[in-house]
């Protein structure tokens, strides 16, 4: 079916889309719905960016995601904070395992005036832990926080100025813009402010096995792992698509046996779901 097609059906579903990219036999093609910025916050969809600069990490030896966050953030933990701490991995964060009772560092929801200190790790780092790290899934923002504090201490680079040169230039992003916290580390988890058809580049890469355009950009290994574990690209259709979504419907997914991907941007405040156009692009792409 031809792409005006789509985006006619798109249009008559309802949904509220401001801008959508479909990567397919390595074009990109890009569509704006509305008047809109040229980027938008992806909202979570920000967290495969987090786990992709650990990833990078890994593949440089700088990072073993088995082992504990200690090993890279020790200096960090504060002494009164849970000896759990001491035993959380690298890899319980990326899945949400660090045993905290529920969520929180949510800056898209939460009034952050009303945070204790402007020192957000040690927030992180003194919210109790109410089980043992690894045994329990609680989605949280302040684990990817913690990612991108963690990028930060291997490297040396806050995690936006890693991934540019790691992953944003290598992909001729256009632009891109990361929130920040008041001690001026990127939130990780949310705040990445992006044009769809450079997200969907990302999603490519995790497609092709980690190349763009015939450049390693991640490891075969690193993409196996990820996928394997759902490091955030989770399987959301039957048909083994797979696909991270944000607040409000934004939109990241990939199909490795169909070999395309797609990402887009939205505003459905009512939380109207948008699983009905990820079915759409399963069937038609």
């Amino acid at each position: 079916m031809p792409y005006s097609s789509m985006i006619a059906d798109i249009e008559k579903s309802g949904i509220n889309l401001y801008g959508l990219a479909i990567y397919k036999n390595d074009q990109i093609f890009e569509h704006r719905f509305q008047p809109c910025s040229n980027c938008n916050n992806c909202y979570s969809v920000a967290k495969v960016f987090t786990m992709t600069a650990v990833g990078m990490l890994q593949d440089e030896g700088l990072v073993d995601v088995k082992k504990p966050l200690r090993f890279y953030m020790g200096d960090l933990i504060p002494r009164d904070a849970d000896p759990a701490w001491h035993l959380t991995t690298v890899e319980n964060v990326l899945t949400h395992k660090l045993g905290l009772g529920k969520g929180f560092l949510d800056i898209d929801v939460e009034d952050v005036d009303a945070y204790p200190t402007d020192d957000y790790l040690d927030m992180v780092f003194h919210r109790p832990i109410v089980c043992l790290p690894g045994t329990r899934f609680q989605y949280s923002d302040a684990a990817f926080y913690l990612l991108s504090r963690l990028v930060s201490c291997v490297s040396g680079e806050k995690l936006d100025e890693f991934l540019n040169k790691r992953l944003f230039q290598p992909l001729d992003f256009r632009e891109a813009a990361w929130s920040r916290c008041p001690r001026n580390y990127p939130m990780g988890a949310t705040g990445l402010y992006i044009s769809a058809s450079d997200c969907v580049k990302l999603a490519a890469v995790y497609m092709q096995n980690g190349l763009w355009k015939g450049k390693r950009i991640l490891s075969e290994e690193w993409v196996r792992r990820a996928l394997g574990n759902e490091y955030e690209l989770h399987v959301r259709l039957p048909s083994g698509l797979i696909g991270k979504g944000g607040m409000y419907g934004q939109m990241m997914i990939l199909s490795r046996e169909k070999q395309y991907a797609v990402a887009w941007h939205a505003h459905e405040p009512r939380g109207a779901s948008v699983r009905p156009l990820v079915e759409y692009f399963d069937r038609m792409l």
